[in-house]
């Protein structure tokens, strides 16, 4: 009987015993700190620290599960970078947004390496030996930069980030609206186009002021001068119009005139030309009729012989009589008086 009494207080007094040594070193244990992260946070007003030195950055986002993965990989990085001669980084992309658009990031998870102010891409896997190596043996050096306006660091990208953070906000209330108020979410959207036109008005407005203030009226009597100079300018270019249309007018008519007495005139000497045609032609013709007489004369004056033959046949005699030639040339005569006639005519038209 007392040895089963003893067991069970044995066992009560080994519970405490246990539970107080539990409680005694529980506060002991709680009172040492954790290994503090070697990866620095980034943000949109220290990401300027990377401009100086040796860096490697990653963006990444906490519901990525390959960020995760990689998050032990990072620490170990992290923990070597004095070795390495290096700083390591990490960038939320949902607390910063800025961020992630100034880098351009359209993957998760990201890794750039910057150094002295040049930032490169690094697209290899994000696991320990591969990020020592591509440090120690300098891989980054035949990896292209990010110049220009790619450049982090550029205007152009620091325009992007403010449309990113901008538009990280606007995420941030429409979660607020949807998820904490409860807010359907076509209210939201109503919210945000009311808001958007509400603005676009407002900086109408806005440019409308400034081009008042800045823009410096002219006094009336200026404008009222300006105005009947701008007329008079107007009634004397029509003028000028006028005049010239005139002058052009006039020019036509004296070209006219001047063309139909050319006419004339070269009509008047077509005249002349014939006439003198003709009158050789009539010379020539008289000519040839000279001639058929003086033959006619010579032919009397034939023997006997030639009679007594033309008195034996008639008929043969009158085509060989001597007023045939004659006769003939006055004919061709006229005809190549005629013709030149015609000729001349037909120039004239």
């Amino acid at each position: 009987m007392a040895g089963g009494r003893c067991g069970p207080l044995r066992t009560a007094l080994l519970v405490a015993w246990v539970a107080a040594w539990a409680a005694a070193e529980g506060p002991e244990q709680a009172l040492v700190p954790a290994e503090p992260s070697r990866v620095q946070p980034m943000t949109a007003s220290n990401w300027t620290l990377v401009m100086e030195g040796e860096w490697m950055l990653k963006f990444y986002a906490p519901w990525c599960p390959s960020c995760q993965q990689t998050d032990s990989e990072w620490e170990t990085f992290a923990k070597n970078g004095e070795t390495l001669q290096i700083s390591v980084g990490k960038v939320d992309v949902i607390q910063e947004p800025g961020l992630s658009g100034r880098f351009f990031v359209t993957t998760l998870p990201a890794f750039f390496h910057a150094k002295d102010g040049i930032f490169r891409r690094y697209r290899g896997p994000g696991i320990f030996e591969d990020l020592q190596n591509y440090i120690l043996e300098k891989k980054w050096q035949s990896v292209e930069p990010l110049t220009g306006w790619k450049s982090p660091a550029s205007l152009t990208m620091s325009g992007m980030a403010g449309l990113f953070s901008i538009s990280g906000k606007i995420w941030h209330l429409h979660n607020y609206f949807t998820v904490t108020l409860g807010i359907p979410a076509w209210c939201s959207y109503v919210f945000f186009i009311i808001a958007t036109l509400v603005f676009g008005l407002f900086m109408g407005l806005v440019l409308v002021v400034i081009s008042e203030c800045f823009y410096v009226p002219l006094p009336r009597n200026l404008s009222e001068h300006s105005e009947q100079n701008q007329r008079s300018e107007e009634a004397q270019g029509a003028e000028q119009l006028q005049d010239a249309e005139e002058e052009k007018d006039d020019w036509n008519e004296e070209e006219n005139k001047d063309s139909l007495l050319d006419d004339e005139e070269e009509k008047e000497d077509l005249g002349d030309e014939d006439e003198v045609e003709e009158e050789e032609e009539g010379d020539s013709v008289a000519a040839g009729v000279d001639e058929g007489r003086s033959d006619a004369n010579d032919q009397g004056s034939l023997p006997e012989a030639t009679v007594a033959q033309e008195e034996a046949g008639p008929e043969e005699t009158k085509g060989d009589s001597p007023g045939l030639p004659s006769s003939a040339g006055t004919e061709v005569a006229e005809d190549s008086l005629r013709q030149r006639k015609s000729q001349h005519a037909a120039k004239a038209l």
